[in-house]
């Protein structure tokens, strides 16, 4: 089970930023990862987000 690196709640997906990644909860997730859908990723500059299919677990 993959957890919040900040809260240890169950994470949504993860954050990374240039060379920097960081598991995150819905309460600690950027607003461009809860906006993509389940199995979403998004390239943003130096930035990537990947949210997992099912919270907690990395598919």
């Amino acid at each position: 089970m993959k957890t919040c690196d900040i809260c240890g709640k169950p994470a949504v997906g993860m954050q990374f930023y240039g060379c920097c990644c960081t598991l995150v909860c819905e309460e600690h997730a950027e607003r461009a990862l809860l906006d993509l859908e389940p199995g979403g990723k998004k390239e943003w500059g130096a930035c990537y987000y990947w949210r997992f299919r099912r919270p907690g677990i990395e598919e």
